[in-house]
């Protein structure tokens, strides 16, 4: 009879097979070290040779992500350079997740700010608020007696504004004044969210210092979990309300509704657009894991290619 003890004293630790982290050897990643390193090193160095094997590697790594088996084909013919938009023009098309900067950092969520107003793209605030000296605007009056209103700079280099163009508005309603929705080119109502869909924000009380405290009007050290759904909204008409209201406060700001490709979010879609929502966001599986518990970075949200091609057949 073979026996072997339930216990093994040979192994001290549970083996380490890279699932949620990046680890040699382990579970291939999507954004794996060797390609993180060679993009850092080009952009760092402005090495176009570095930024040449960053290509190689993402071209060349094992599909992870839907489109990885998907290719382009037509049988038209290309349509010349000089017909496309620009470069510039196309930039404007960009935008990054939400991420608050108590789960990511005030420092990265100020540059990435910086970077995407640079490009004429737009940064999302994520929920949580933001520092309102980042978007506080300071009104003069010209010689001609006419009122010029213009961004606080902040003491910013080279004319750069540190706003978020975005702004999320989450269960929890951390940081939301009526200040941070003026300022907002686009308001964001955060219904769902790829990385932990049904849970709500996640922040522990060890990463609520006294700014993010103040930003959130809360106490430091004091955990802040958004709840799962909004308290305030349970039907469509709930929704309808709360559109209406954000455009009241920012009349010239778009309020889009984000939602989390799972099966079904075509019938929920189809509600977003009855409320008047004025963009539908589809959010896939692959971030916002920054501020998510380990049992939370695996298995949450569906590639959004499916829930977009989903929202696209209910909406027709």
């Amino acid at each position: 009879m073979f026996t072997e003890p339930a216990y093994n004293e040979n192994l001290k630790k549970l083996v380490n097979a890279g699932f949620f982290r990046d680890k040699a050897g382990g579970e291939y990643h999507f954004n794996s070290k060797t390609m993180v390193k060679n993009l850092h090193k080009a952009l760092n160095d402005k090495d176009y040779d570095h930024y040449k094997l960053y290509e190689e590697e993402l071209s060349k790594r094992p599909p992870v992500a839907l489109r990885d088996l998907l290719t382009f084909t037509s049988e038209r013919e290309p349509v010349p350079v000089d017909q496309v938009e620009s470069v510039v023009d196309i930039c404007k098309r960009f935008y990054t997740g939400g991420m608050s900067l108590g789960a990511l950092s005030p420092e990265a969520h100020e540059t990435i700010a910086i970077a995407m107003n640079r490009l004429g793209g737009m940064s999302n605030s994520g929920e949580g608020g933001e520092d309102k000296k980042r978007f506080i605007t300071i009104t003069d009056v010209a010689a001609d007696g006419t009122s010029l209103t213009f961004p606080n700079l902040n003491g910013l280099k080279n004319g750069d504004l540190a706003n978020s163009s975005i702004k999320q508005i989450a269960s929890g309603r951390f940081g939301v004044t009526a200040e941070y929705l003026q300022s907002a080119k686009q308001i964001e109502i955060k219904i769902a969210q790829g990385a932990k869909p049904g849970e709500g924000g996640q922040l522990p009380g060890l990463k609520v210092s006294e700014y993010i405290a103040k930003l959130r009007y809360s106490k430091p050290g004091v955990t802040l979990i958004s709840p799962p759904p909004h308290h305030d909204i349970y039907s469509i008409e709930d929704l309808v309300q709360l559109i209406f209201d954000l455009h009241e406060v920012n009349p010239v700001a778009k309020v889009s509704v984000k939602l989390v490709a799972e099966v079904g979010i075509g019938t929920i879609a189809s509600g977003v657009a009855k409320a008047n929502a004025d963009v539908i966001q589809i959010s896939g599986h692959e971030g916002g894991t920054g501020a998510s518990a380990i049992s939370s970075l695996k298995h949450a949200g569906s590639p959004w290619e499916l829930g977009l091609t989903e929202t696209h057949k209910a909406l027709q």
